[in-house]
């Protein structure tokens, strides 16, 4: 009986916020295997803005990040942050 972890991005949104940018949602999953047959699973879920350290995302995350965190998507969270 050999159990096995598997750590997999899940799903990889991005949502236009109504300050003007946009905002990257990644959802994890863990998956526990028994035998390769899965027996749990759970999620857990982040959220990246313009001015995200992308150094620990994966290649897919990062890709979809650069091409959405535009120079107007950084400059409207930058106005976004000084307004608060």
């Amino acid at each position: 009986m050999a159990l096995s972890e598997e750590v997999k991005n899940d799903k990889i949104e991005v949502v236009q916020l109504a300050a003007g940018y946009p905002v990257v949602q990644v959802r994890t999953a863990s998956i526990i295997k028994r035998d390769d047959v899965e027996i749990s699973r759970s999620f857990h879920r982040h959220v990246l803005t313009p001015d995200a350290d992308l150094s620990g995302e994966d290649a897919d995350v990062v890709a979809i990040a650069n091409t959405v965190f535009t120079d107007e998507a950084k400059a409207a969270y930058a106005a976004t942050q000084e307004a608060e």
